[in-house]
């Protein structure tokens, strides 16, 4: 028993539940991905399908709406959802699920608890997070969008950058700052709503991946919010954003290892049909030490993203842990998407085959949500360095 927790972390009902998520997926999802990713877009009944199943409440108590399970649940969820086959969907539903919501959760009020999380979890409402902005996005403390008290409300100016789900949100988790002289203790984090006069939000951003993905700027200007969609105290909201990359670092490393696994998988399967003088190509021994270097190399990514999720499930300070995950699992995937490709030869570039969508896929993991630079910089620091 002990080998096998060393191994994984995920007990018999978790596996269970991975049979669930997987069957959904395969089913419901996975089958429209091309088209999706052909038509740079996907329905927002999706969020709606997927709330039906309750995978966006997995870390919502059943008061909310949820289920009440834990990280190891939303883990599994995160890892087969990957099977979907387009990264910017992906990046779309657990943003929304297991970072939006649970913060909302983690953070709000009961009024804001009941009012945002129940059509929530049923994906009637989809969710946000507005920190990026055009001039600050390692350095978050540089932010500009600010946002004066006046009587019962906020007016918010600014902008933000590369918001997942920024086109299509019903409502964002700003961060701004309420008192630009406390430091880090000047920022808030307001709820800011669809609608709401000021507040526009751009048409989806031409990237080199995600296709399918909703990436947008968001303005606003002198936009009203009032006092009870602050979420949290104030001058909390830095804190409190840091206190959620954690996870979202960790669902990135998790999302991009499980991702490499499926592709090594399809190219093995590959590289054992295509020949070429006379033999299978994986029948080649500088082709058989590459698909095995990659092999080790998304074990230990693996064995250290669960290494953090069981810190993180149990409580335990992981800023390290996590950190490191993020930076190996990010380069790990950018090598198999690299060595992947070029084994399929001409194939590899062809739409047809999809490899070319995980290559452009995964390269935002050593961008998105703390660079592997700031990430570097963090271990050091904590390493006295």
């Amino acid at each position: 028993m002990a080998d096998k927790f060393m191994t994984s972390p995920f007990q018999e009902e978790h596996e269970l539940f991975r049979q669930q998520c997987r069957r959904f997926v395969e089913k419901e999802l996975a089958p429209h991905a091309k088209e999706w990713e052909e038509k740079k877009e996907f329905p927002n009944e999706v969020f709606r399908r997927v709330g039906d199943m309750g995978y966006f409440g997995i870390l919502i108590p059943e008061e909310y709406g949820g289920s009440g399970g834990d990280y190891l649940m939303a883990a599994i969820w995160c890892e087969e959802s990957t099977r979907i086959g387009s990264g910017g969907v992906v990046a779309g539903l657990n943003m929304h699920g297991l970072i939006v919501l649970p913060a909302v959760m983690r953070f709000g009020n009961e009024e804001q608890k009941k009012r945002i999380l129940l059509p929530g979890v049923r994906g009637e409402k989809i969710g946000a997070l507005g920190l990026t902005e055009p001039v600050a996005g390692s350095d978050l403390a540089n932010i500009r969008s600010t946002a004066k008290r006046q009587g019962d409300h906020y007016f918010l100016n600014g902008s933000k950058t590369f918001i997942t789900n920024g086109s299509r949100a019903d409502f964002v988790l700003v961060l701004c700052k309420t008192d630009p002289a406390s430091g880090y203790k000047g920022f808030s984090t307001l709820i800011v709503e669809k609608g709401m006069p000021g507040f526009s939000q751009g048409k989806p951003l031409e990237t080199l991946g995600w296709h399918a993905g909703d990436t947008a700027e968001l303005t606003f200007e002198n936009v009203a919010v009032p006092l009870a969609n602050r979420l949290g105290e104030e001058g909390m909201g830095f804190y409190n954003a840091m206190a959620n990359l954690e996870w979202e670092r960790l669902i990135m490393a998790l999302g991009a290892i499980y991702s490499a696994q499926l592709v090594l998988d399809k190219t093995q399967d590959y590289i054992l049909q295509r020949e070429a003088f006379g033999r299978p190509i994986g029948k080649f021994q500088v082709n058989r030490h590459k698909m095995v270097d990659m092999a080790v190399e998304v074990e230990a990514a693996r064995q250290l993203n669960y290494h953090s999720l069981r810190k993180l499930a149990n409580g335990e300070p992981c800023t390290r842990e996590v950190s490191m995950a993020k930076i190996f699992s990010a380069e790990v995937g950018n090598r198999v998407a690299t060595t992947c490709l070029q084994l399929h030869g001409g194939y590899g570039y062809m739409r047809e085959y999809e490899i070319e969508r995980f290559f452009r896929d995964v390269r935002i993991n050593s961008i998105g949500g703390g660079t592997t630079e700031i990430l570097k910089e963090i271990i050091g620091r904590m390493m006295g360095l």
